[in-house]
């Protein structure tokens, strides 16, 4: 285990981390917030502090790195920069609860969208659009960042390692030859439409700090809203803007790169681009014809299912209408598309749609072997044959993944809420969605919930975001074992 070299990199995370919250202490500033100012520039002078102590110790890191040392720098980096980005909050007594904070930021970096804020509206500017801020940090990810900056890693294998790490879905593939230059290509897309997004919502009559902090919650499909309603208090046009722009940002990235190559064909033939927006569409449809008798019209119906369906599939979060009263058929399909989740190499969370194309086409595989046990069939996508270990892979995956899910659900459990609230409350924070059914639905919050509930809940943020693998690498005795 090369120590030195994540101790580098978590510094250098700590150093981006402290630049961008200047912005929240400029908006504090113009407020004149002070208690916002003072807690924000305690942070970044600790941030600091703590920073070139990792890098100094590190002067002298060997240039070696590998998967090992990639899975623990995402999951330490992402734990270290979530608890001094809650501080913020915990000094300024705007969040008192230091696990309450750290839920708060932790549900912004992975891109959940739960709250703990019984009245958003009374949390100062800056420290709304650091919160805000999260979700877009989150949702490409923080160490893809750093390589777009910082492209030349300490060692072979640096990129690979912690994109893999990091980066959503079953597999991670170049976009370029250099997998720094593919970083940087990740993030010209995704700066650039997010800012199509802020375009959009300015040119409807949203204000400037509505529409930056907007554009960063649809950007990163996080659902973080600034105002107590979520986005029900805006025009149907800005609600509009969203539902697209969220489902935009729940395609695979890849699909854009391969658009502005004017691959057209390989990009609208893609078998999970496919099952994502065709999944989409039906269940806009179904809800729409269900959910008709709710609103005055099926133009109303079909405005707020595409919202609400672009939102969960997405794993944004954001809210129009209270779904909690809609019919149970509808919440049912809401419920399943919170596990489907958006496309891998998105900003999206959940499953992803290409785990659930690799579990179907791997089903029909394996019911075809029982009839032909001689026959050799390989699992293909998009015409291309799926490695066995990408296979084996996902279903390490969907294993961890119920079996963490399942025993969250029973701890939080203890808590005496309903079935259905404890549910929904891990299914939305495994899948980083946000809102959930009854007592965590999307006019309520989880401020409810015990202290060791929301830690749980907190971790399964993690979990959910990271994609499980490197959060149990840390507790790993194997992780740490110096003579290995």
């Amino acid at each position: 285990m090369n120590i030195k070299v994540i101790c580098h990199l978590m510094g250098l995370i700590l150093v981006l981390e402290a630049v961008f919250m200047v912005p929240a202490v400029l908006i504090s500033l113009y407020d004149g917030e002070i208690a916002a100012v003072q807690s924000l520039l305690l942070t970044i002078t600790a941030m600091a502090a703590v920073s070139a102590v990792l890098l100094y110790t590190a002067r002298t890191r060997k240039r070696s790195f590998y998967a090992q040392e990639g899975f623990v720098t995402v999951g330490l980096s992402w734990i270290v920069m979530s608890v001094f980005g809650c501080l913020p909050f915990v000094i300024s007594g705007e969040i008192p609860s230091f696990v309450d904070a750290l839920f708060e930021v932790v549900s912004g970096f992975t891109t959940t969208g739960a709250s703990i804020l019984p009245d958003v509206e009374a949390i100062s500017r800056g420290l709304l659009y650091w919160r805000s801020f999260t979700h877009w940090l989150g949702g490409m990810g923080m160490l893809v960042f750093l390589l777009a900056v910082i492209p030349q890693g300490p060692g072979a294998g640096y990129s690979m390692h912690l994109l893999r790490a990091e980066s959503p879905g079953p597999s991670v593939g170049k976009l370029t030859p250099r997998l720094g230059e593919t970083a940087k290509a990740l993030y010209l897309i995704y700066i650039a439409l997010t800012v199509s997004c802020c375009v959009f919502l300015l040119l409807g009559g949203m204000p400037l700090f509505d529409s930056v902090c907007t554009a960063f919650g649809t950007a990163g499909t996080g659902g973080f809203g600034i105002k107590g309603d979520s986005l029900a208090g805006y025009s149907p046009y800005l609600q509009n803007v969203v539902t697209v722009f969220m489902a935009l940002f729940g395609v695979n990235f890849s699909i854009y790169y391969l658009l502005l190559l004017r691959e057209f064909k390989i990009a609208l033939l893609d078998e999970e681009l496919r099952l994502y927006f065709g999944l989409m569409l039906g269940s806009i449809a179904l809800i729409s014809w269900n959910t008709v008798p709710l609103f005055g019209s099926l133009r109303e119906a079909i405005h707020h299912s595409a919202f609400q369906v672009s939102s969960i599939m997405t794993t944004s979060g954001f809210s129009t209408v209270d779904f909690n009263v809609w019919p149970p058929f509808s919440k049912a399909i809401l419920l399943g598309l919170m596990f489907v989740g958006a496309s891998a190499g998105s900003t999206g969370g959940g499953i992803k749609c290409a785990r659930i194309l690799l579990l179907m086409k791997e089903l029909r595989r394996n019911i075809r072997k029982t009839m032909h046990p001689r026959a050799v069939r390989l699992v293909r996508i998009n015409n291309r044959g799926i490695d066995e270990q990408v296979i084996q892979n996902v279903n390490a995956y969907m294993a961890a993944y119920l079996v963490l899910a399942g025993l969250s659900f029973i701890l939080v459990s203890l808590d005496g809420f309903s079935f259905e609230t404890n549910f929904s409350a891990v299914a939305a924070c495994f899948n980083n969605i946000g809102p959930g059914f009854d007592a965590a639905g999307p006019m309520a919050n989880y401020s409810g919930y015990s202290i060791p509930s929301k830690l749980i809940l907190t971790a399964d943020m993690l979990l959910g975001r990271l994609e499980i693998f490197p959060i149990l690498t840390l507790f790993s005795r194997h992780t740490w074992d110096r003579s290995k």
